[in-house]
């Protein structure tokens, strides 16, 4: 097998997009975990856990969309 025909079987089957999409997830719940974790949320922490709520789900839209092709 050459490093070519891997390449190809991995864009075919689209393994790296489908990767970050986990570790992102994984990521998500962690910071959201974090955020049930403490005592008394600040203005600023909701800020940042909703500026990455609206990363995620527009990672999520955009991978999404591109998987129905």
């Amino acid at each position: 097998m050459t490093v070519e025909s891997v390449a190809r079987k991995m864009l075919e089957l689209k393994i790296l997009p489908r990767f970050s999409i986990l570790v992102m997830t994984g990521v998500y719940v962690r910071c959201i975990e974090w955020a049930l974790a403490q005592p008394d949320l600040s203005t600023q922490q909701s800020a940042l856990i909703s500026v990455v709520t609206g990363a995620m789900t527009g990672s999520l839209a955009v991978w999404l969309n591109s998987e129905k092709h």
